[in-house]
């Protein structure tokens, strides 16, 4: 079973500068990642960019499902107000 921890270095090694928060129940998982990465991207870019970063365990059933939401800095600026 994965611990949100290890998702979410999973995802800050894949998507260097990024930020990361998981919560999850070890098999399925919620990620919001905040990256300059996104800027630019189609929603379906994003999210592959995300789950290129856990393909591995993902292909290993190490981990089941992951939900993604994907934000700009800015965006997520803009969210806290």
């Amino acid at each position: 079973m994965m611990e949100n921890e290890q998702v979410a270095s999973l995802i800050e090694a894949g998507l260097p500068g990024c930020r990361v928060e998981v919560s999850g129940d070890g098999r399925h998982f919620e990620a919001v990642v905040v990256s300059e990465a996104f800027v630019g991207k189609t929603p379906l870019q994003k999210q592959r960019l995300v789950l290129a970063t856990v393909k591995a365990q993902i292909e290993s059933d190490e981990l089941h499902a992951l939900s993604i939401k994907t934000l700009t800095p800015e965006q997520w600026a803009e969210q806290q107000g």
